[in-house]
């Protein structure tokens, strides 16, 4: 079953998404991600979505949701590299993503993450 690696900088984790999300790959991040933090005694997570150049509102909604998991679990998660038109998309879909942080860039998402802990 295909995966997206998790990698781990010191108390934080970093996810890069860099081919098509699909429905069940989204799930499987979701379980792994939210295992990991667990594991690992994550105090935040880095999800960067540059290559991503369409969302549709399943995608979105995970997001959020993996988002909240990570808050219940006391890891803060930040989305960066966001496309023009996935901003766009998740707006005009109503997506907010409510309580996940954004950043134009890994590095500015990482200095969001250290300056919260």
């Amino acid at each position: 079953m295909e995966r997206i690696p998790i990698l781990r900088m010191g108390r934080f984790l970093i996810v890069t998404i860099q081919v098509d999300m699909h429905d069940r790959l989204a799930m499987t991040l979701q379980e792994d991600l939210t295992d990991r933090i667990v594991r690992d005694k994550a105090h935040g997570v880095l999800i960067d979505i540059s290559s991503l150049d369409v969302v549709d509102s399943f995608i979105g909604r995970m997001i959020g949701n993996t988002a909240a998991m990570a808050s219940v679990l006391d890891a803060q998660t930040v989305v960066v590299g966001m496309q023009p038109s996935v901003a766009i998309t998740l707006v005009e879909l109503g997506l907010t993503l409510s309580g996940v942080r954004t950043a134009l860039n890994v590095e500015r998402g990482m200095a969001l993450l250290q300056a919260e802990r």
